[in-house]
């Protein structure tokens, strides 16, 4: 019987296959996925893992015996499923382990219209089902009349979708390097931006969950290596990387040097606002100072959130925001269903580029003004007694603002810096960021070394 406490995350399933999920478990949580939502219908989508289709069918074949009429859209990103689900109104299951190494699967869940299922919103009712179902030893219970299972391909929906929210009908001619990693932007960029003035260099498009090349996180600087240098050798006037399930994009400039994502969520913003005059823009505290100044200096209100999609995703709807990012490069749109899609935020980033002569550099010149030290992990045995080694360091000096939104955020007029605990690792994450490097270097050695003695 699996441990569903090491299986069941706060957003989404995600462990080890087979040990930790299998296709029997999948089964259980298909059944109980359509008891939680009451739901008719459900769309089931999974990425490239060599486990995912047989997950993904034991899971509709749940949902199915349940009574639920399922729509299963094989391969996809997590971004064309939450399109599905936006689409079609229809609750929705996509398994992938996203940027996780090949041993890894999971399952992301959403109600109709995209909308996050998490802890609170229906994924702990739903272990709970699995959980009594194992200890019982009992199967759900067939419905009366079990749901059918049937095929459907949305991918060039949802790419007319995307292309039908931002104007690329006059963008000069761009060559661009896109490394998919062998995950599902070889599967969903090729169809998206077909017809568009590009001069596409693919890299890592052919599709294999065993991840050959490099782990499909580009999050890590050692995953962007093989972008950087495709671009600078073919003269490309930027760079794309997706990670596994596509669903981020992370974007290099014209001389393969990384583009903060707080700068794209600051484009980005802008670009909305213009077409949203006055509009609400989510950013978590993470992101860079320069997002919210942006934010105010094209007429938009920004509001501060704690990270991960379930909060954004809340805010967006409960506030009607236009726009939504992260520094982890999610981005949010109220076009999109208030839900993350990396694609849709490359398209704005190619639009803005090509929309006018300079490079990608000088246009995000703008966009990122300070000195950021990125997300520092530290492994730690007691979490709350170094964060409160931290905060006696620092919170008493003048000048000094503390608040605990999410974790604790220490700020000073020239400088910020955020400790959080993970949910899943005994780490402490550090973001620092300061109005220069010197000032971000001393304050950063600073916190790490309480952090760490």
């Amino acid at each position: 019987m699996t441990d569903l406490s090491q299986l069941v995350k706060a957003y989404d399933i995600r462990g080890v296959v087979p040990d930790q999920l299998d296709e029997p478990l999948a089964e259980l949580f298909g059944a109980a996925f359509a008891i939680v939502t009451e739901a008719d219908a459900i769309v089931v989508g999974h990425d490239m893992r060599p486990s995912s289709p047989g997950l993904s069918r034991a899971f509709a074949r749940g949902a199915a015996s349940r009574g639920a009429d399922v729509t299963e859209i094989g391969l996809c990103s997590t971004d064309e499923l939450y399109f599905a689900s936006g689409a079609l109104g229809l609750p929705g299951a996509m398994f992938t382990a996203s940027h996780n190494p090949a041993q890894y699967n999971g399952i992301k869940l959403c109600r109709k219209g995209a909308a996050p299922v998490g802890q609170d919103t229906g994924l702990a009712d739903i272990r709970a089902l699995v959980e009594q179902w194992q200890e019982s030893g009992d199967r759900p219970q067939q419905a009366a009349a079990p749901g059918g299972i049937t095929q459907r391909d949305v991918l060039t929906d949802y790419a007319a979708h995307l292309l039908s929210l931002v104007d690329l009908t006059d963008i000069r001619p761009l060559k661009v390097v896109v490394d998919a990693g062998n995950g599902m932007g070889g599967h969903t960029v090729p169809t998206v931006f077909a017809g568009l003035p590009l001069d596409l260099v693919p890299l890592y498009f052919e599709l294999d969950g065993t991840f050959p090349n490099h782990e499909a996180n580009p999050l890590d600087p050692k995953n962007l290596v093989d972008l950087q240098a495709r671009v600078t050798e073919t003269g490309a006037d930027l760079g794309l990387a997706f990670d596994g399930d596509a669903d981020r994009c992370f974007v290099v400039d014209e001389r393969g040097e990384p583009v903060s994502p707080s700068a794209i969520t600051a484009l980005v913003a802008a670009r909305e606002l213009a077409k949203h005059p006055g509009s609400i823009v989510i950013h978590n505290l993470i992101t860079s100072w320069s997002v919210p100044e942006v934010v105010k200096e094209h007429g938009g209100t920004p509001v501060r959130t704690r990270v991960g999609h379930s909060f954004i995703k809340q805010e967006m709807a409960r506030t009607g925001a236009v726009f939504g990012g992260e520094h982890s490069a999610h981005y949010y749109f109220r076009d999109f269903w208030n839900a993350d899609t990396g694609m849709l935020a490359a398209l704005h980033v190619l639009a803005a580029l090509g929309g006018q002569p300079g490079t990608l550099s000088a246009l995000v010149a703008e966009y990122d003004r300070y000195a950021a030290s990125g997300e520092i992990n530290s492994t730690v045995d007691d979490q709350a007694a170094s964060s409160a080694a931290v905060r006696a360091a620092f919170a008493d000096a003048e000048g000094i603002e503390v608040d605990e939104l999410d974790g604790l955020t220490i700020a000073a007029p020239d400088w910020w810096f955020n400790v959080r605990a993970s949910n899943t690792e005994p780490l402490l994450r550090l973001n620092v960021e300061a109005r220069d490097p010197a000032t971000m270097t001393r304050i950063r050695d600073q916190a790490l070394a309480i952090i760490r003695a």
